[in-house]
């Protein structure tokens, strides 16, 4: 009865159900078979090695590697896409002239490719690039933006955050429009001013949102590749090598499938925890029993 009465539902749910079968969950399945075969010898004929591309990639200094690089990325990025736009939502959510127009400025590059974006940052940071040439004028030695293996993260990092900026600051506007406006009164009654009354207020009534734009931000961070591939490729001296890069690297350059998949699993497990970590974090209030 149940079935028949609901059946209206199902039937909008199913094509949701189809894309995410078809994309996803065959793709994940089969992703876990491929990693327990070796295709080192033969791509036509891979042997069944259970879980020895887990053991390999474990014990690989490279693999380890790029997985500290990935947090590095993560702990460069998530903190300031998390904190700064919030910051620029709050300014821009006040009665400011030409507010719209500050809107448009910020939230341009988000519209722009990032492959566009990673090109532009790649001539800014050249060696002769704009970059170099404005410090060269001011008496100080060139650096090396993408080629010091110090800095080169740090660089890449930057593509990121100008990308991302403008999209958290629009979620958590969107957010701000939500805050009742008597909340603010009240505390200024209560003798809140300025930053006071944002902690007092606005951050209690937006933590679902600093939540999802915290999770949002790391499963990026964790996944980033674009901005690798077009500028470091990996370098100089793997510094910025990181995990998808390393399954990129091993399943469309090496062709080494099994190995690849194997990554991809231990990537997606990872994205799972940090996922469940940020939602207990930000929101455990909703969860307990």
């Amino acid at each position: 009865m149940d079935l028949k009465k609901n059946i209206g539902a199902y039937l909008f749910l199913l094509p949701a159900f189809i894309v995410l079968l078809v994309f996803f969950f065959i793709p994940f399945f089969q992703t876990i078979w491929l990693s327990f075969f070796s295709y080192s010898k033969d791509i036509y004929s891979p042997d069944f090695i259970f879980l020895n591309n887990y053991i390999e990639l474990i014990k690989s200094p490279l693999f380890l590697k790029t997985i500290f690089n990935t947090f590095y990325f993560l702990i460069l990025c998530v903190p300031f896409l998390v904190i700064f736009p919030l910051f620029l939502a709050i300014l821009i959510n006040q009665n400011i002239k030409c507010k719209n127009i500050y809107k448009i400025i910020i939230y341009l590059p988000v519209i722009i490719s990032i492959v566009v974006v990673a090109i532009a940052f790649k001539w800014l940071y050249a060696p002769s690039g704009l970059l170099n040439f404005f410090i060269e004028k001011m008496g100080f030695n060139s650096i090396g933006w993408l080629s010091d293996p110090k800095i080169s993260m740090i660089s890449v990092a930057i593509v990121t955050i100008f990308k991302g900026v403008g999209y958290y600051m629009m979620i958590y506007l969107s957010a701000l429009m939500s805050v009742p406006k008597e909340l603010y009164e009240a505390a200024e009654v209560d003798g809140a001013t300025g930053f006071k009354k944002h902690m007092l207020v606005t951050i209690p009534h937006i933590m679902p949102m600093i939540a999802l734009v915290s999770t949002i931000s790391s499963i990026s961070a964790l996944k980033v590749f674009v901005e690798i591939y077009v500028m470091t490729r990996g370098g100089p001296l793997d510094s910025t090598k990181t995990i998808v890069y390393y399954i990129y690297e091993k399943a469309f350059e090496n062709l080494d499938l099994g190995l690849a998949s194997a990554g991809a699993v231990i990537l997606l497990f990872i994205v799972m925890g940090f996922s469940i970590l940020n939602i207990f974090v930000f929101e455990k209030d909703k969860y307990k029993v």
